[in-house]
């Protein structure tokens, strides 16, 4: 098995643990540090202090550090203190947002040591982790790439980790891994699958050589727009089924409704989604966090549906025209968030341009 090549392990490091309502699988206890305490770093440090490991926790925000501190982790107040409260070799999670894994890398990188590991379980691109990989093995230091999954209920939950990097790192993280993956019992098993349970099966696949645990997190991204942007145009389509029972303007520049008696429906959407939640094809988390949306706030007047994009989307598209593959789907439910913010004013406005210039249309408001 190379270092480059994805690590397909039976897990020989861990044993059986009955009554554990975080998980099947108790792993041998590490000391790692976590950079970043946001919405998920923190609750990954709570996770992994639940399963015994040891956990420096340090931020820039030092309240952040503060809350660690009550709970159990050891608190590091300056990048030069988690080097210090590590024991070689150093294991070092970054949790922090793209943007910022450069700059942070570029403060511990002088601090670390031959064997060391440096984790970036953010959303970088995965060329990123290419890029950066190269630098940091000259000196000795190992630089795993782990698409973390699981959001603000990954405490709970646990998190689907997709890793990338050498195979001898992955070894070594492999008890952490193991930690904060859901585990076995999060899903049933596949039909026809045999034998000692695989990584992927507890929640975690090392994916490949450098870069292949954030490429396979973007497309998973990639595939998250689609799949929302689905079922928010279907439950678009039932909220507007009573167009029929509304009045109507009559001018040139409305399309009239032909048949307004097939469209006087008027639809629960918290109901549908409660029911879809049950048997139904569709059925999924998402549907489900779609359901309790619903139900506190049947309108959804907290939200003013300008969706952001983290960027996952963009570079799943940049892979697919490289690829040459076609991503229709995933591309117009990219397209749609920046409708939502208004990126498509100009594009309109031409239009209505365009129309008032070859036939005198005017715009109506609705």
């Amino acid at each position: 098995m190379g270092c480059d090549g994805p690590l397909e392990v039976a897990l020989p490091f861990i044993h059986r643990r009955e009554g554990n309502p975080w998980k099947t699988w108790q792993p041998v206890q590490m000391q790692i540090a976590m950079v970043g305490l946001g919405r998920m770093g923190a609750n990954m440090v709570r996770r992994l202090q639940r399963d015994g490991h040891e956990c420096i926790a340090y931020d820039v925000n030092a309240d952040a550090v503060t809350a660690m501190e009550a709970e159990g982790a050891r608190g590091a107040r300056s990048p030069q203190e988690v080097i210090d409260a590590l024991t070689p070799p150093r294991h070092i999670w970054l949790m922090v947002p793209a943007a910022y894994v450069a700059s942070t890398i570029a403060v511990f990188e002088p601090l670390l040591s031959p064997g060391d590991t440096l984790i970036d379980g953010g959303n970088s691109w995965y060329r990123d982790d290419v890029d950066r990989s190269g630098p940091l093995a000259a000196k000795g230091i190992h630089y795993l790439d782990v698409g973390t999954s699981g959001g603000v209920f990954g405490l709970e939950r646990g998190y689907c980790l997709m890793v990338g990097g050498p195979a001898e790192a992955v070894q070594q993280m492999a008890p952490v891994f193991e930690s904060l993956a859901p585990g076995a019992d999060a899903a049933p098993r596949t039909p026809g699958r045999t034998g000692d349970l695989a990584p992927a099966e507890h929640g975690w696949l090392h994916c490949g050589p450098s870069g292949a645990g954030h490429f396979v997190k973007m497309v998973h991204n990639g595939i998250e727009y689609g799949l929302m942007a689905a079922y928010a145009e279907g439950l678009n389509v039932l909220a507007k089924a009573d167009i029929g029972s509304e009045s109507h303007a009559k001018d040139a520049e409305t399309a009239p409704l032909t048949h307004p008696e097939y469209y006087r429906y008027d639809l629960d959407l918290e109901a549908i989604t409660e029911v879809w939640r049950r048997g139904s094809v569709v059925s999924s988390w998402l549907l489900d966090l779609t359901a309790q949306a619903l139900h506190a706030d049947p309108n959804l007047d907290a939200f003013q549906g300008h969706v952001s994009d983290s960027g996952e989307g963009r570079w799943t598209l940049h892979a697919a025209i490289d690829e040459g593959v076609p991503v229709p789907t995933l591309a117009a439910s990219l397209f749609d968030r920046w409708y939502s913010r208004d990126r498509g004013d100009v594009a309109h406005k031409v239009l209505s341009a365009m129309r008032a210039g070859f036939g005198g249309h005017a715009e109506v408001s609705k």
